[in-house]
């Protein structure tokens, strides 16, 4: 039994290292003065800010940041609305060709976002929204959606209708009910899918770059790739940057993990 437990700790451990590795050689290589000579030295040299100040001075990453916080507010605003009243429709109304609609949100997201980048970037010229944060937040809206909407729906279908229809028999109205009763016990699903969708407007790279013409407009995933040069990367800025746009996702996590685990848990009870 003992061997066994040695076992299962040397795997987690060996787990651990595997996955937090790279985020100390990231943090590590960011405060290393030494970052471009480093190689593989698992000590940094010593401690320097230099390259967090280059990133923020020459690299306008205070603008990229904001850019970035902008987006991902409008698509969990957004995102979390429609999704909720499109899970409420599917789950509770019956209407002509719903399961059709279901099936094809989840064809929508089987597609791989490569596949359409250029059919919504033609839509995006269209309607004159290229170069504008508005624009990319309906990109990264649409494609939060699909994933949004099915996991909702999980939420509202495990809600007793006896719930509801005891609201409306104590004399209160559907917004009443869906303010005061059905909202609140689909919270936790509500703060699942907005994670998912703050970390797929965040992280998003692909569309950023595509969309956006001024460097002005771009995200921080976007405002990273600056720092690759042609023949040279600036290992310093790049890791500075890096650790920059993870911050704010670790800490948005584990304010709201705990939502996150029993919310997920809690929408797989019934489909």
């Amino acid at each position: 039994m003992t061997v066994r437990r040695l076992g299962l700790a040397a795997a987690v451990a060996a787990l651990l290292v595997f996955a937090l590795f790279p985020v100390y050689w990231m943090v590590s290589t960011a405060f290393d003065p030494k970052a471009l000579t480093r190689g593989s030295d698992l000590l940094p040299s010593g401690f320097t800010l230099e390259h967090f100040q280059l990133v923020f001075e020459r690299g306008n990453f205070g603008t990229y940041l904001l850019n970035s916080a902008i987006v991902g507010g409008a698509t969990i605003l957004a995102a979390g609305l429609l999704s909720l009243f499109a899970a409420v429709a599917v789950a509770r109304f019956k209407f002509r060709f719903r399961t059709s609609v279901l099936i094809m949100i989840l064809v929508v997201q089987m597609v791989p976002l490569e596949a359409l980048v250029i059919p919504l970037f033609i839509q995006m010229r269209d309607y004159e929204m290229l170069n504008s944060l508005l624009g990319l937040s309906v990109v990264y809206i649409a494609l939060s959606l699909p994933f949004a909407i099915w996991t909702l729906r999980g939420f509202v279908a495990t809600v007793p209708k006896e719930v509801e229809e005891a609201a409306y028999i104590d004399g209160a109205s559907w917004p009443r009910m869906f303010w005061s009763v059905l909202l609140p016990l689909v919270a936790p699903g509500l703060v699942a899918t907005s994670i998912f969708a703050f970390i797929t407007a965040w992280n998003e790279f692909v569309f950023a770059y595509t969309f956006m013409k001024g460097s002005d407009k771009y995200t921080a995933a976007v405002g990273i790739y600056q720092f690759f040069g042609e023949n040279s990367t600036a290992w310093g800025p790049v890791m500075a940057s890096s650790t920059l746009v993870t911050v704010p996702v670790m800490i948005f996590f584990v304010v709201v993990h705990r939502r996150l685990g029993s919310g997920l848990a809690a929408g797989a009870v019934k489909g």
